[in-house]
């Protein structure tokens, strides 16, 4: 199942790639997990990875940019049903990222409360022992990050629930495509993790390449 919907991805032109987006019915984004899921019972197809920014040279600046849409969720993530995604290598190496909201609401936010988070190499959901091939881990909203794109603007604290240990798995589904679970996975130990919205289908705008 998984090769079948990767080489439909991959007849796709890349520029035309994005209207998947506005295409697929919402119900299908959940079922994308599912079949991304399938890649893990075949060993050389678990090696791709989400994005190849993570196989970058040290030094190299790469940064992309991600059309995303999720069944949403309830107030005050309402507005993640469409949003942008940005990946970017930092100057230590490391891999950062942002959502990005729109709408007029969206854009005060995005220049508040940027949603930063750092990209790791997770190989499972915490919650359900699932695989995943990366993470993004949006701390206490990654203040430190040493220096970010041109015309991003600077960290600052998360609003809740972001600051209350957020975290997106990913799973790669197609070339330029993968699709990802945000869990809220609580600071306190007692706290049981529960998912912040429906899964999120991401697909790479490669007209902002």
């Amino acid at each position: 199942m998984f090769t079948f919907s990767r080489k439909k991805i991959d007849d796709v032109p890349e520029e035309r790639r994005h209207r998947l987006i506005h295409l697929l019915d919402p119900g299908l984004i959940s079922r994308a997990w599912e079949i991304a899921g399938t890649r893990y019972e075949d060993s050389k197809l678990t090696k791709l990875m989400a994005s190849n920014l993570l196989t970058c040279k040290d030094g190299e600046r790469s940064l992309e940019f991600y059309h995303c849409r999720s069944g949403g969720g309830p107030s005050p993530i309402g507005w993640m049903k469409f949003f942008k995604k940005a990946i970017f290598r930092s100057n230590s190496g490391k891999v950062y990222g942002r959502f990005i909201a729109g709408g007029v609401v969206g854009q005060i936010a995005n220049s508040i409360s940027p949603l930063y988070f750092l990209t790791t190499e997770d190989r499972e959901v915490m919650a359900t022992e699932q695989p995943c091939d990366l993470a993004y881990e949006f701390g206490d909203g990654h203040l430190n990050l040493d220096n970010c794109p041109v015309g991003f603007p600077k960290p600052g604290k998360h609003p809740y629930p972001f600051n209350d240990q957020v975290m997106v798995y990913v799973r790669h589904i197609g070339p330029g495509v993968s699709v990802g679970q945000a869990w809220q996975e609580g600071k306190e130990l007692q706290q049981v993790p529960r998912k912040l919205c429906g899964e999120i289908l991401m697909v790479k705008d490669y007209s902002a390449a």
